[in-house]
């Protein structure tokens, strides 16, 4: 597929037609390009990262090497992501006792309470999905660009879109009206109406049915 770009009216961009105006309209032909292309991976990138999504979902293996899942809403999972966060403005890297400290408080428990094993399982879960890589040579890590996206974006998504949507959505935990409130309470209220309508429709249809019969015998 090739894409081709016509300018028919040169003074649709405030440009006359001679030829010393050329320059001017290649870069404006350009920009329009790049700004098709751009458009044009996004889109494609969007069916491919579904693989991704679906890879941090499930659970990995290298070698010997076993880990779980990343499941999107865990709460375990999500204080892992929002740990990755702060890791990733350390230039050194992060150790497994800075994970721990950072897990206790992230979850409101004691650093001591969380085993040497656990933290090792779960260094090993983070590095297994590439979200982070061990610096050689020493027992530090680092947060790839690839963890510090899917931790931002799975933490974002949580935290500003679900929780709160969720909140409006939810007749039981709508504290205030919302515009999204209040699009929830519409659509029920067209569904209920839909479901009445179809509820006194169904006899009327059986009564002409045997009105019909009656006149017909």
């Amino acid at each position: 597929m090739r894409t081709e770009t016509t300018i028919n009216n040169t003074y649709d961009f405030g440009i006359g037609r001679r030829l010393h105006n050329l320059p001017k309209l290649r870069a404006i032909g350009f920009a329009a390009n790049r700004r098709l292309l751009e458009t044009e991976r996004l889109s494609h990138d969007c069916i491919l990262s579904e693989d991704a999504l679906q890879a941090i979902h499930r659970p990995v293996a290298a070698g010997r090497q076993r880990a779980s899942g990343l499941r999107f809403a865990d709460q375990r999972v999500h204080a892992l992501l929002h740990a990755l966060i702060l890791f990733r403005q350390l230039a050194s890297g992060f150790r497994a006792a800075d994970l721990r400290q950072h897990l206790a408080g992230l979850s409101g428990g004691d650093p001591a309470s969380i085993s040497q094993g656990a933290i090792t399982y779960q260094l090993r879960r983070l590095r297994l999905h590439g979200l982070i890589e061990r610096i050689p040579d020493s027992f530090r890590y680092r947060v790839t660009d690839f963890g510090l996206r899917i931790a931002l974006f799975f933490t974002r998504t949580y935290n500003r879109l679900l929780r709160p949507g969720l909140a409006a959505a939810i007749p039981a935990l709508q504290a205030i009206a919302t515009p999204l409130t209040r699009s929830f309470n519409a659509l029920t209220t067209q569904i209920d109406i839909a479901i009445k309508q179809a509820k006194l429709a169904a006899p009327n249809l059986t009564h002409s049915r045997q009105v019909s019969f009656v006149k017909q015998g």
